[in-house]
């Protein structure tokens, strides 16, 4: 997908044009490297260890919500109040025209563990940073993962309590095999839409923590970005009521999106063979290969991070343990800036 790219003097940002949109990279396959010179030393910096920034762990909301008063969202008949979106076992469906009829897991889940799927991952698989994006993966593969879940196969490389992943292993050591596949299904169905931007720049407006994805400071001017990937949520409010169609904006340092290009169409001689060898000419997968084009950064981020630390550590991701290895973190952001900036 072609990109146009504008720059913005004030900010120094680079927005990189093309809408797109958020999950979970697989076993056997490579996402490559941002340059061949600097992973051909043997003095590249590996991941050891996943930073912080990367897992953003803000205040949880507050149990206590109102009841009363309604939400909406623009074009949706639908109103909900917070009480009803602070229960685990209903979903905000704002948009039901959008995707086929939810099956009772998916809607409600199953008292007292089984969370409604559609509660984090949302009606139309669309997902969040902090979570996995379902709309559009293999069954089968969503089926695999939970059950690595389960097994603690597939675990995070973050150990602070009440991350997003705690919560999916609950429900991974709840559900049962048959309420797992119906979701599966579900969700292998629904086509990935929600659009999504990656924009390149050196200084990023001022953000402060949510869980697993960062909000705006109202007012807070610039902050420098770093050598990090800074996803956010454009709309906090809209965020925090579930809304499918609020807008993510990735930041990433200037150059990622070319320097993953190469990498992921390329690879890098005999060190990393190209993403496209198994995730397809255009990152939409292949079979059980899940497709990675316009998912969320910060979340394919956070499994090449898993990989390269050893928290998922599944027979099927071998493959994926030995390219995450030979990766440095420029590498990793600069794979998935590109794989995020393509069309789903």
């Amino acid at each position: 997908m072609a990109c146009t790219v504008r720059a913005r003097r004030r900010n120094r940002h680079v927005h990189v044009g093309g809408w797109c949109a958020s999950l979970t990279l697989v076993g056997a396959t490579v996402l490559g490297a941002q340059r061949a010179p600097a992973m051909a030393g043997a003095a590249a910096a590996r991941v050891t260890e996943a930073p912080a920034w990367a897992m953003p762990l803000g205040p949880a909301a507050s149990p206590s919500a109102d009841s009363m008063t309604p939400h909406r969202m623009p074009g949706s008949r639908m109103a909900y109040s917070k009480a009803y979106l602070r229960d685990w076992f209903q979903v905000a469906d704002w948009y039901p025209e959008s995707h086929p009829v939810m099956p009772s897991v998916v809607s409600h889940g199953r008292r007292p563990a089984v969370f409604a799927c559609a509660y984090c991952h949302l009606a139309n698989g669309a997902g969040r940073p902090e979570n996995a994006t379902l709309a559009g993966l293999p069954a089968k593969y969503i089926e695999q993962q939970v059950a690595a879940m389960r097994s603690g196969a597939r675990s995070t490389p973050w150990h602070t309590p009440n991350k997003p992943q705690d919560m999916m292993r609950r429900v991974a050591d709840s559900a049962s095999a048959a309420e797992v596949r119906e979701a599966a299904r579900y969700f292998a169905k629904v086509p990935l839409r929600r659009p999504a931007r990656v924009v390149e720049g050196v200084g990023i407006p001022r953000v402060k923590p949510g869980r697993g994805v960062y909000f705006l400071v109202p007012g807070g001017g610039d902050e420098p970005l770093g050598a990090r990937l800074v996803e956010v949520a454009g709309d906090e409010e809209r965020h925090e009521l579930h809304d499918p169609n609020v807008e993510y904006v990735t930041y990433v340092p200037p150059g990622s999106i070319a320097r993953g290009k190469t990498l992921a169409t390329q690879g890098i001689p005999g060190v990393v063979q190209s993403c496209t060898t198994c995730h397809g000419p255009r990152l939409r997968g292949i079979d059980l290969v899940p497709p990675i084009a316009g998912r969320s950064p910060s979340y394919l981020l956070r499994q090449l991070l898993g990989f390269a630390t050893g928290a998922r550590a599944t027979a099927a991701g071998q493959p994926m343990r030995a390219v995450a290895a030979a990766l440095t973190l420029d590498d990793m952001i600069s794979a998935v800036a590109y794989a995020g900036s393509l069309a789903p």
